[in-house]
């Protein structure tokens, strides 16, 4: 059993910069993959960047060029930097755990990021 815990949500203006922080109770590198997720109100939960165990990252085209994201690994804990952010960037972020195979996957609780116009 993992728990993820999200940190670092608020509200910032556009333009403004936040950085996201996902903390877990035991290792990450035991996961394939590590990423950030975000729900609008009314609207589906979509991935924004994931990183995994290699290094490999890969982000939503909305986001490519204004969030990285990042993880350390003896920490247990991901980063996702938010940059140049937008109106159309707030929704709650949450943080996953995708494992090998056919583990069980791991979701914290979220972080809600407001963006002001």
């Amino acid at each position: 059993q993992v728990q993820l815990v999200e940190s670092g949500g608020g509200l910032v203006q556009a333009g403004g910069s936040l950085r996201l922080s996902c903390a877990a109770s035991g290792s990450i590198f035991r996961f394939y993959r590590m990423g950030w997720y975000r729900q609008a109100p009314g609207k589906q939960r979509d991935l924004v960047a994931a990183i995994t165990n290699g290094g490999s990252t890969n982000y939503a085209g909305s986001v490519k060029g204004r969030f990285t994201i990042s993880r350390d690994n003896a920490k247990n804990t991901v980063y996702l930097q938010m940059s140049s952010l937008k109106s159309e960037d707030t929704a709650v972020y949450y943080c996953d755990a995708l494992p090998y195979g056919l583990g069980v996957e791991y979701w914290g609780t979220g972080t809600l990021v407001t963006v002001s116009s």
